[in-house]
């Protein structure tokens, strides 16, 4: 029964194939087109996409070439070669700016860009694009049904982006490299201003600057333990209904005591 049907598959497959070459080789575009749209509504894209884009000189200029265009884009997309589904829904809305399907193309555009957005550990190049041009929608076309859906786009890569950037900062602080680590937490909050996160970002910077402080030569501490304070001050204002104050307070207290400490040192080694 298997070997049957494995058998009938590939009788089938053969007969296809058989058939789609000769749609191919015949001269008649009419018919062409006709074969691309019936291969197109069955889902069978290879073959929709080869004979579109043999018919894309012969109709070039003609009322038809719209929807062939349209089409053709789409089979690019629905095989997921983004980079040329992503190019020919640029190029659409460059040759028909005033289409009905305009919108659509521009917005498709965006969209293949995020299909292409990497696993979170790889290069965000993509995540910004598709970033960049969801907003570029948004704002070129304030009443789209898809500005919901873009909005919600741009949430989700940027809380990608986030975590990336927050992965990055906590392995210098992991590896010890406390000013890289403060820097790039005080990145990662000035980059996600509106961030639920961001009085824990504060508090990894001050964190962080409070164990460079400790790690550095005996002429440097003082200064640089100010800066923590300087950082928890900044902490007070931003969040002032924080539950981490008190954690903070406790970085704050530690670094005028050691400051005091200091000082007291440096009284005695003069006397």
């Amino acid at each position: 029964m298997r070997i049957a049907l494995v058998a009938f598959l590939i009788v089938f497959s053969v007969a296809s194939c058989s058939k789609f070459a000769k749609v191919q080789k015949s001269t008649d575009y009419e018919y062409k087109l006709r074969m691309a749209e019936k291969y197109y509504i069955q889902k069978k894209y290879n073959n929709a996409q080869m004979l579109y884009e043999e018919l894309f000189p012969i109709y070039k200029g003609d009322p038809k070439f719209e929807d062939i265009f349209y089409k053709y884009a789409y089979c690019s997309y629905y095989l997921k070669d983004w980079l040329q589904a992503e190019n020919l829904f640029k190029q659409f809305v460059e040759v028909f700016p005033s289409s009905p399907k305009a919108e659509e193309m521009e917005y498709m555009r965006a969209y293949t860009y995020f299909k292409q957005s990497p696993k979170m550990e790889l290069d965000q190049t993509n995540t910004a694009k598709a970033i960049g041009l969801m907003q570029t929608f948004i704002n070129t076309h304030p009443g789209s049904a898809k500005i919901k859906e873009a909005t919600g786009i741009i949430d989700q890569l940027r809380a990608k982006l986030e975590v990336k950037d927050y992965n990055n900062a906590q392995l210098y602080y992991n590896m010890g490299h406390y000013r890289a680590a403060a820097i790039a937490y005080s990145s990662l909050m000035n980059d996600f201003p509106d961030s639920q996160k961001s009085d824990e970002y504060k508090l990894q910077v001050i964190k962080s600057y409070y164990l460079y402080a400790n790690n550095s030569v005996d002429e440097k501490k003082a200064a640089r333990y100010e800066q923590v304070i300087t950082e928890c001050n900044d902490f007070a204002d931003r969040f002032p209904e924080s539950k981490l104050t008190t954690e903070v307070q406790r970085y704050s207290n530690l670094s005028q005591n050691n400051i005091k400490a200091i000082q007291n040192e440096q009284v005695k080694t003069t006397n």
